[in-house]
């Protein structure tokens, strides 16, 4: 398989090394020189590529693939970035590879669980209507729609993929449970491992074409209880709790922030087992190990 990563990042890295040490043929792809070193940092025979998805004539470059997998970020910014990215850039995507004689043959497009919106802590999978609630997971859901609807008519079977919050190396934020206060409502999680893993096995399996996949791990988990668990691993006082109202009660938050405590679900990953994934880091107990013991070897 030939596989193109566009915007090769956090979870592109990750892909591109998992494709490569099977064999397949990975080109990835970034704007910055810090990017592209990243990128042959990851194998003398995974290609580097600059390019950058907001601007239509650089996407020249991209070569030829059997499969696309769409993975940019706008760098924590605003809508009108993530529009840009997510939406422009992606149909930009969509666009070049369809002017080609041998356009590839799928797509993957990397969402978030974040168009789901709140639901009180019910559960939500890949029947469950998108309600986003923000501008930024309004575009989120208005890029879902160029992934499967505009790739579509490209001749182009699109897979979307909705993360739950990542983590990893770099990503633990393991400081900001153990210290507190931490508030409450649940997490829904994956590890990069797996969020690289499943777009892997959708390609080589060649699963889930025309389909929506939600892709998290095994137990969302309420902050309270997590947080806890975290400070026994790491042999530190359990931090300080609030609820969401004692929360939002005490202020300095803006409206997103507060958007964001209120809102509550689990998301359920029966589908992506149903296909077959198997997990890395099937829960945050498996996942968490080393950051555990990082934090334990430099506290003790």
């Amino acid at each position: 398989m030939r596989a193109v990563v566009v915007g090769c990042g956090y979870v592109g890295l990750a892909l591109a090394e998992q494709l490569h040490a099977r064999g397949h043929a990975v080109t990835g792809v970034r704007r910055s020189d810090t990017g592209l070193d990243a990128v042959d940092a990851v194998g003398p025979d995974v290609e580097a590529v600059r390019a950058d998805a907001t601007d239509p004539e650089s996407l020249s470059a991209l070569p030829d693939a059997d499969a696309v997998v769409f993975a940019a970020s706008s760098g924590g910014r605003g809508a009108d970035a993530a529009r840009e990215v997510y939406v422009d850039g992606l149909a930009n995507v969509v666009d070049e590879y369809e002017s080609r004689p041998a356009p590839p043959d799928r797509l993957v497009y990397t969402s978030s669980t974040g168009v789901y919106g709140d639901h009180d802590g019910g559960w939500v999978d890949e029947e469950t209507p998108v309600q986003p609630t923000t501008e930024k997971t309004r575009v989120l859901a208005e890029a879902e729609r160029i992934a499967t609807e505009r790739a579509g008519d490209a001749g182009i079977d699109g897979t979307v993929v909705r993360f739950a919050g990542l983590y990893g190396p770099d990503r633990y934020r393991l400081e900001r449970y153990v210290e507190g206060p931490v508030t409450a409502g649940y997490l829904n999680m994956v590890h990069r491992a797996d969020a690289a893993g499943s777009i892997r096995h959708l390609l080589e399996t060649d699963r889930a074409r025309d389909r929506v996949v939600l892709v998290v791990d095994d137990e969302p988990v309420d902050k309270h209880a997590f947080a806890d668990w975290l400070a026994d691993a790491c042999g530190v006082p359990r931090p300080e709790k609030l609820s969401k109202d004692e929360r939002i009660a005490a202020g300095d938050l803006s409206a997103a922030a507060e958007r964001r405590i209120r809102t509550s679900k689990r998301c359920s990953n029966a589908l992506l087992r149903d296909l077959g994934y198997e997990f890395v880091h099937p829960t945050f107990r498996s996942g968490y190990r080393d950051a555990v013991r990082a934090h334990r070897a430099r506290t003790e």
